[in-house]
């Protein structure tokens, strides 16, 4: 498998994750661009071309609370995760765990 390959792979693969875990991160409120500085070194290079269009979505959905910050030079919205989204992160986190002890399970081929 090339490299390419590989990435196509892991972009599907990391897609869902970047839900949980902004949701996880968005517990204390923040912006967009420092989500995706925090979501990098967290292990989840994000694309803001990705995470921004997923903030209005899950904000649509009511995972997601936002209020606009005024009070700075330039006003940001701040994303905050809502008690919807609180309940599905745990489901999620629930889900993955399953997933990886499942996928533990399945032979090797060794």
């Amino acid at each position: 498998m090339n490299g390419t390959e590989l990435d196509v792979h892991l972009q599907e693969l990391r897609r869902g994750t970047i839900v949980l875990a902004s949701l996880q991160l968005l517990r204390t409120p923040g912006y967009g661009y420092g989500l995706l500085e925090q979501l990098a070194s967290a292990g989840f290079p994000t694309d803001a071309n990705t995470l921004y269009p997923l903030l209005r979505r899950l904000e649509k959905q009511g995972f997601l609370d936002s209020e606009w910050n005024t009070e700075e030079a330039r006003p940001r919205k701040f994303y905050r995760t809502s008690e919807a989204g609180i309940r599905l992160a745990a489901t999620l986190t629930q889900e993955v765990a399953a997933i990886a002890a499942a996928t533990a399970a399945l032979p090797t081929g060794d």
